[in-house]
């Protein structure tokens, strides 16, 4: 029987003494062992709330209706002379079959597309107004350009419109629906007013701008609508308009 210690009781013996000659510092557990470090927390937080950012909505630009030198002129020169009279007005641009609205004060209010008379003229056929619908050629249905003041009153079928020319019976009213045939909304939507004469005199818009927009403002007190012509000099139709190069307007 051996005196001394076996090769395996000598190994333990070993390290045993090793443990006991490690500080107490080496082999204790970590402050915050087993938690998220603080960085990669932050780095987490970070990507959560960057994912519930919600991406920007890009605005639908639309573009402005064309608007022809003409009408132009007359928004400039309505506001410099003040030739409104205290009410809200329309330019209606027959050229480009637009109409531009403006509150008392000149303010821009908005535009949209118009349908027009189907005749190309800037007058009224003599005694039109008293004359059936079928009785008008197509020559005769024409819109008349210039300026009149425009107040809401009833028409056929008890309906209240704009009266713009009530002995010429030319109103200013939603679109209408009645005749399919015409497709009236189509030629509002379409991209160019090349098909937007359809009426036998009278003004269309759309019924949103009309309801929303124009009759509000007209209904009160009525206002001025603008009528530019298709034929006629400009400053034929509105002889005041030459006085704009005085009033140190722009347009």
């Amino acid at each position: 029987m051996s005196t001394g210690l076996s090769s395996g009781h000598a190994a333990l013996a070993a390290l045993l003494a090793l443990a006991l000659t490690v500080p107490a510092a080496a082999i204790a557990p970590r402050p915050g062992a087993g938690k998220t470090a603080p960085r990669a927390k932050a780095v987490k937080v970070a990507k959560s709330a960057k994912a519930k950012i919600a991406k920007p909505v890009v605005p639908v630009v639309v573009p402005a209706l064309p608007r022809s030198d003409a009408a132009n002129r007359v928004i400039a020169w309505v506001a410099a002379a003040h030739d409104n009279a205290g009410l809200p007005y329309a330019v209606i641009d027959k050229p480009t079959a637009s109409l531009f609205l403006f509150s008392a004060k000149g303010e821009f209010l908005g535009e949209t597309p118009v349908l027009l008379g189907i005749g190309v003229g800037d007058e009224s056929s003599p005694g039109i107004g008293a004359k059936r619908l079928e009785e008008i050629g197509p020559a005769e249905r024409t819109t008349p350009a210039g300026r009149f003041v425009a107040k809401f009153g009833r028409a056929f079928g008890n309906q209240r419109v704009l009266w713009v020319d009530y002995a010429n019976s030319v109103a200013l009213h939603a679109v209408i629906t009645t005749h399919k045939s015409e497709h009236r909304v189509d030629r509002l939507l379409s991209p160019t007013p090349d098909d937007n004469r359809i009426s036998f005199g009278c003004i269309n818009v759309g019924t949103g701008f009309y309801t929303k927009s124009l009759r509000p403002l007209f209904q009160k007190k009525g206002g001025i609508v603008y009528i530019l012509p298709d034929t006629l000099p400009l400053d034929d139709v509105f002889p005041r308009l030459r006085l704009l190069p005085y009033l140190g307007a722009t347009a």
